[in-house]
């Protein structure tokens, strides 16, 4: 587990996860402007990757699409942990790479010293015109303790170097605002608490177009002219602002208690309920909506020790009403003189994890074992019929179909519908086991074994239309998809299982640390999306892809070293490389990172601290039949900060950080929109902390 807190946090922080999280060894990110960013952990992305607040699921939308931002504001978060390996398995399939754990004190879990706790933070950014404000309150009564906590950042959009022919990129601009409150009942065995958060964002999308909004399929062939029913939804010139405006109001309760039931030493519920939407908006003109209601619980057990061994049992249940894809022309009303839906499909997920834990010491072998079944089912609603037609058309009907005859058209449509949306079942089972041996003077061996099974997403079964974000049109495993009929398989045969092994070697004592992990994925059923044809007839090339699924492995390596020059210096070198490969495809998988390696100084000297770090992203040339190649850059970054101590815990820290010192003109090949979206130039941001 690597965890992230304290001042290397602070400093980190940035408006998106993927951007705070980049530059760990093994993370990259996905990047979509200043506004949508996702960690990419050894090569792979949500829904790979499960995001956590506190333990609990962190449900948005992030993971359908790269233009959707993740629901959290790092600048109100105390640590974020990177779990792996038998630890993550609890979290289900879609933790395969891994699950990221935001740790917040939005529920309280202690009375504060004093009675009363608290910070404040403001900064402010050049390369963007960042202003944000961060505050937080803790206060005790009694046995109560009350938490209230807002952010609110606006930025422009950000700088880029000049060789990409504008000093400024674009739709990389955003707005965002959260605020939480939440109390908690404190005793000596734990707490239960409750909070209300609410997030408000809205942030620009570079290289959007709506030219390809008119592109449809005649069989496997993408055509992108208007002809027929086949048209252009928006017309008009494609130079409008694209934006997504969103808002995300949930409720957690949390409550965690040691010695509370008999043979059981910690008890912890974590519940929530999450309303999401968010509006796509080309101009004036509303094209897509996206929203997510879920309600979620999870109950965890922990035992007390039995013939040595400790471990967590619990249940998880999930049910969910998702809605937003494939729908592009919400601006355009129901038309008149016709009939069939009005509106869009909602999904309906329901689901039910149980899962267990067990750890065991032998001697100076540690073991750890997990285990997760699932249970997961997906119907899609129906949207509502309608008809606007008029007297002559209703009377050659009631000639045709009877009196009945919107009933009659209105059945045959749900018929048809419920046939290209088939309700789609997966049971997926994972496993993992693992074992550390604990050689001396600090050093650590660590070896396991994973078995994950991941049930595609939602967008990877039903998608059949336009994601106008990542200029493609896509089609899904569950709607009628052309390779998996020819292969006599359906939706419910694909289950991507992932058999992997690895590897960890780390030092905890004396002056040298390091720790370097190996790793080896083989996976089955691998969905991706496979390019069909790329469309250029608009001027912006489309891509046709269809999801489907193939053998794929991945290998790697990532760590770091660091050597204590002094008790008040350090330097630590860095790095990750994975190489993946698509078994039995005359392809490559698409949006792999580079290889990666750096080095970083930190040095203190009494209230002063600083640090400087400098890596090379290497050329990435490997890549996907319908990517470029991406070359590699240099990236230096740097930070200082000053910390006056007002005595009893109070202190105020002065810090400036710059970023991208050189003014590199990067991108990153994770990003669908990499040519569109490169990374930040140079920027400098300066900013006070206060804590009390």
């Amino acid at each position: 587990m690597h965890v992230l807190s304290g001042d290397e946090l602070a400093h980190r922080r940035q408006g998106g996860l993927g951007e705070t999280l980049a530059g760990l060894p093994g993370v990259h990110l996905d990047n979509f402007g200043g506004g949508a960013s996702r960690p990419v952990i050894r090569g792979q992305t949500l829904p790979r990757i499960e995001v956590l607040t506190d333990g609990a699921n962190l449900f948005d939308v992030s993971s359908i699409s790269p233009d959707h931002a993740i629901t959290t504001d790092p600048l109100l978060l105390d640590a974020i942990e990177i779990q792996r390996g038998p630890a993550a398995i609890r979290y289900g399939g879609n933790a395969t790479n891994g699950a990221i754990n935001l740790i917040d004190s939005k529920v309280p879990k202690a009375v504060p010293d004093g009675s009363l706790s608290g910070a404040t933070e403001a900064r402010f950014g050049n390369g963007d015109e960042e202003k944000t404000v961060v505050g937080r309150v803790t206060a005790g009564l009694g046995q109560f303790a009350l938490h209230a906590e807002g952010a609110r950042r606006a930025a422009e959009d950000y700088d880029v170097p000049n060789s990409y022919g504008s000093d400024k990129l674009r739709d990389s601009f955003v707005e965002s605002t959260s605020y939480s409150v939440g109390a908690s009942w404190i005793t000596p065995k734990g707490y239960i608490g409750a909070a209300y958060s609410r997030m408000e964002s809205e942030y620009g999308l570079p290289g959007h177009s709506h030219t390809n909004g008119v592109c449809h399929t005649h069989g496997l062939d993408l055509h992108c002219e208007a002809h027929g029913g086949f048209d252009d939804p928006f017309g008009g010139p494609d130079s409008h602002t694209a934006s997504i405006k969103l808002r995300s109001d949930r409720v957690d309760v949390r409550a965690d208690y040691d010695d509370l039931l008999p043979g059981f030493s910690h008890v912890r519920l974590r519940g929530s309920y999450t309303d999401y939407a968010h509006d796509e908006i080309d101009g004036e003109l509303l094209f897509s909506r996206f929203t997510n209601e879920v309600w979620d619980g999870r109950f965890e057990l922990t035992h007390k020790p039995i013939l040595g061994f400790t471990g967590t049992a619990g249940v998880q249940y999930t049910d969910g009403k998702f809605g937003g894809i494939n729908a592009n022309n919400l601006h355009r009303p129901f038309p008149d003189g016709a009939y069939g839906f009005d509106g869009t499909p909602d999904y309906l997920t329901e689901s039910v994890g149980i899962f267990l834990t067990e750890r065991r010491s032998f001697g100076t072998v540690d073991i750890e074992a997990a285990v997760r079944k699932d249970w997961r089912r997906i119907d899609v609603g129906v949207p509502s019929w309608r008809s606007t037609v008029g007297p002559e058309l209703a009377a050659l009907f009631v000639e045709w179909y009877g009196a009945d005859w919107k009933q009659v058209l209105e059945s045959e449509d749900v018929e048809r519908f419920r046939t290209r949306n088939p309700t789609v079942r997966h049971n997926p089972l994972s496993a993992s086991l693992g074992a550390t041996w604990n050689v001396g003077q600090g050093y650590a061996l660590a070896l396991s074994f994973g078995h994950t099974q991941r049930a595609p997403s939602v967008r990877e079964l039903y998608a059949r239309g336009n994601n106008l974000a990542t200029n493609s049109y896509e089609l899904g495993l569950a709607v009628g998809n052309p390779t998996l009929d020819e292969a006599g398989l359906s939706a419910e045969d694909v289950l991507e299982t992932t058999d992997a092994i690895n590897l960890t070697l780390r030092r905890t004592r004396g002056p040298l640390k390091f720790e370097v992990g190996l790793f080896y994925q083989n996976v089955d059923d691998y969905v991706f999306a496979r390019l069909i044809e790329t469309e250029t007839q608009t001027g912006v090339p489309h891509n046709f892809l269809i999801y489907t699924a193939a053998t794929a492995r991945f290998a790697g390596v990532d760590g770091q070293a660091s050597y204590q020059i002094t008790p008040q210096s350090r330097v630590t070198v860095f790095g990750d490389y994975v190489d993946a490969k698509l078994k039995n495809e005359n392809d490559n998988l698409p949006r792999i990172p580079p290889g990666r390696l750096g080095v970083r100084y930190d040095a203190t000297a009494g209230p002063l601290s600083g640090d400087v770090e400098y890596y090379h992203t290497f050329q990435q040339d490997k890549i996907a039949s319908y990517e470029t190649r991406t070359p590699g850059y240099d990236m230096l970054n740097a930070t200082l900060s000053y910390r006056f101590d007002l005595g009893n815990e109070r202190a105020v820290d002065l810090y400036v950080r710059g970023s991208n010192l050189l003014n590199e003109l990067a991108f990153a090949h994770t990003s669908f929109v990499k040519d569109q979206s490169p990374l930040r130039g140079r920027n400098f941001v300066i900013g006070m902390r206060h804590a009390f």
